[in-house]
């Protein structure tokens, strides 16, 4: 039963942790606004690139990261299983995208997906991470970067699975639910992609 209830905590922290809006913290502090009255009305990392600038953008990316990182590496720590793991991680993305301080209206998921999967699966993190920052470095669209992001953690992981005999199918599935998500989170952006009017990032601020 103590055990039980540690888990079911670490989820409660999970949500908590991830529910902590950190762009719009940055913004009111350093910049004196409201950022969801500001660019997309999001209040994800991106948002906070274009509307708080580069500096403060990459912090509260950073800080999105470690929002689904720190809850899943505690929890590895405990040694859970890849089930009580997967809930956690869930819990985390869950907390930033229905955030319990705004009203639950978050962000798109995509910077603490990455911190969640950090902890889950590094290396097919790492090469989407890569793909992130070379397609936004070239296209400046960060919409565009997160949707092949997400598709290219997908593929990667699906090759590793392959290899090894599906040992790591429930990250399987869960990256395949958060990419999916995440997918549909930017239908908006994929149709202003389409239309050539999707607005590009600036890192000169």
């Amino acid at each position: 039963m103590p055990n039980i209830l540690l888990k079911i905590s670490l989820i409660i922290v999970a949500y908590i942790m991830g529910s902590i809006p950190t762009s719009y913290i940055l913004g009111k502090k350093f910049k004196g606004i409201d950022i969801r009255n500001f660019g997309s009305g999001n209040v994800g990392a991106t948002n906070a690139l274009r509307i708080l600038g580069t500096k403060y953008g990459v912090i509260s990316m950073i800080l999105d990261m470690a929002k689904g990182a720190i809850p899943v590496f505690a929890a590895k720590f405990l040694g859970y299983s890849d089930i009580w793991l997967i809930l956690i991680a869930l819990t985390a993305i869950l907390g930033h995208i229905f955030t319990i301080f705004l009203k639950f209206k978050g962000g798109k998921g995509v910077a603490t997906s990455a911190g969640v999967f950090i902890a889950l699966a590094p290396s097919a993190i790492g090469i989407a991470l890569l793909v992130f920052i070379i397609v936004v470095w070239i296209s400046k669209y960060v919409s565009l970067g997160s949707i092949l992001a997400a598709s290219t953690l997908f593929a990667v992981e699906l090759i590793i699975n392959i290899r090894n005999g599906f040992q790591q199918k429930e990250i399987l599935t869960l990256i395949t639910i958060v990419a999916l998500f995440i997918i549909i989170k930017h239908k908006a952006n994929i149709k202003r992609l389409i239309a050539g009017n999707e607005n590009k990032i600036s890192f000169k601020k």
